[in-house]
């Protein structure tokens, strides 16, 4: 596998954070999924959006078609997305994220993810197997310190190396222990989601 290593990652690295809304669990329903463009962890300079089935197959292929079809797509850098599990069990397989999109992509947490919890729950799903698969291609969560050391957050990674990964979430963690873009995309999907 190819990692992409910045030179310099610069104070205003155009990175984009991707949540998912709020949603019914075991239901057959699209939730939305919004990405918003974040300059460094101050900025925000474009919205884009999506929509994914809940506990679907579809999370990878929507995601990275909102992204390569926007017209930010061009000065993005990075791709940061809300753990591996979007409306339920819709796994985003970050390897093939990083693959379809050139872009390098890293999953965040607050907790670290419970790999015999998510392996049960998928048993209760179709294509488990492949679902499976997409949460192992995500690879270890890796402990990261934010905010000066002050707090945690887990990530994976595809496409970056650690060390570039760790220095863009300390840079984009501006407000909270989450990259500014993940935090406000977030609030919109979850605004969009209670209308």
């Amino acid at each position: 596998m190819t990692y992409k290593k910045f030179r310099v990652i610069k104070p205003e690295i155009r990175v984009l954070g991707v949540d998912d809304g709020i949603f019914k669990p075991r239901t057959k329903r699209f939730v939305p999924v919004v990405g918003v463009v974040f300059r460094g962890g101050y900025w925000l300079d474009g919205v884009m959006h999506t929509k994914i089935r809940v506990d679907g197959v579809d999370a990878t292929r929507k995601i990275a078609s909102m992204v390569t079809n926007s017209p930010h797509y061009e000065q993005l850098r990075v791709i940061i997305l809300d753990g591996v599990t979007f409306a339920g069990f819709n796994v985003v397989d970050i390897k093939k994220l990083n693959a379809k999109t050139r872009l390098p992509v890293i999953a965040v947490t607050r907790e670290k993810p419970n790999l015999e919890e998510i392996c049960s729950a998928l048993e209760n799903l179709p294509k488990s197997e492949e679902r499976w698969k997409a949460i192992l291609n995500a690879g270890e969560p890796v402990e990261v310190s934010v905010r000066g050391g002050k707090e945690k957050v887990y990530m994976q990674t595809a496409g970056i190396c650690e060390e570039d990964a760790r220095k863009i979430l300390q840079l984009t963690s501006t407000r909270s222990n989450i990259p500014e873009a993940l935090r406000v995309a977030h609030l919109i999907a979850s605004g969009i989601s209670a209308l």
